[in-house]
């Protein structure tokens, strides 16, 4: 491998570090892979944007993560700030902090150009590369659905309906599964409209992110996640309701002795499910088929040129 490239995501609850590169067969090959949960839409408001606590614990991550730039002689990097950055009143100011503090210098993206990524980033770890794909990515702050053909970008569009945001944002179950449905009939009605309805039918659906790799992990009953035992695992709509109902009447803390779930999404997880499940009921699908490979790895791939842009992010390099 040459000179190494370094891609990070910046989410609304999670930022991650993957440095490595692209080989001429177009894989991606890793040397390092980190995540922290800093859960930087933890506290957000509509007045004053991102929490000074989770501002500090960004800020504090990101240090890290240029550390390890260092450590491996990083050539070049990408660094993507997510639904969070972009909603935030300081979001500038945020970024112009990140830049201070850790040499690292944000683009915040628009969710257009994240689902198109994120497509990239899931395809080059797929086995089903041909035909049709359905893909969702559940984050923090919202929820990215693309609907891909052999070879093109058929519809993207990103929903306000993220974890975070739904977990701190909305009191109760209902209120979660009202909005949920919501944002689903409206997402429906935009994939009916232009006539792409038949072809959802037709496509595999895909999750990936967190809460999709949670549920495959608490499928298997991971003790120690692997990420070559989640990615392209299949589970059923039927299993989902049954760790959902399984998970639902625990607290926080007693979720935590379930297999397979990461400390930091333990009150996150029944939004996520929500939402998975409600995708996949609208939508008529019976199974879900897991990536671990997701936006980061479609960061990566466009610094290694193999990706093309489709959208100008929302404010560059801030």
């Amino acid at each position: 491998m040459s000179q190494p490239a370094a891609a990070i995501d910046l989410g609304t609850n999670t930022v991650r570090l993957l440095i490595g590169g692209v080989n001429a067969q177009g894989e991606i090959e890793q040397l390092l892979v980190e995540r922290r949960i800093t859960r930087l839409g933890g506290g957000f408001t509509a007045e004053r944007g991102i929490s000074r606590e989770a501002y500090d614990r960004t800020v504090a991550a990101l240090r890290g993560f240029a550390r390890e730039m260092e450590r491996h002689r990083v050539g070049r990097v990408r660094a993507v700030a997510t639904s969070a950055v972009r909603d935030a009143v300081n979001g500038r100011v945020f970024c112009d902090d990140i830049r201070r503090e850790s040499g690292i210098t944000l683009e915040v993206i628009d969710g257009t150009t994240e689902g198109v990524l994120t497509l990239a980033g899931v395809r080059a770890g797929i086995d089903d590369r041909g035909g049709k794909l359905f893909v969702f990515d559940v984050g923090g702050g919202s929820t990215e659905y693309t609907l891909a053909g052999d070879d093109e970008i058929l519809f993207t569009e990103s929903l306000p309906l993220g974890v975070v945001r739904l977990t701190e944002g909305k009191g109760s179950l209902p209120a979660m599964e009202e909005k949920i449905g919501r944002e689903l009939d409206r997402l429906h009605g935009h994939l009916a409209g232009a006539g792409l309805e038949p072809l959802v039918s037709e496509a595999v659906l895909v999750g990936t992110a967190g809460t999709a790799t949670t549920l495959a992990a608490i499928s298997q009953g991971l003790t120690d996640y692997d990420y070559r035992r989640v990615n392209n695992y299949t589970v059923s709509l039927a299993e989902i309701w049954e760790i959902f109902a399984r998970l639902l009447p625990l607290t926080p803390a007693e979720r935590l002795t379930v297999p397979g779930l990461e400390q930091g999404r333990e009150d996150l997880i029944i939004a996520g499910t929500l939402i998975t499940m409600a995708t996949m009921e609208k939508f008529g699908f019976g199974r879900l088929k897991v990536s671990d490979f997701g936006l980061l790895e479609g960061v990566l791939l466009s610094v290694a040129g193999r990706e093309a842009e489709h959208s100008a992010p929302v404010f560059p390099a801030c």
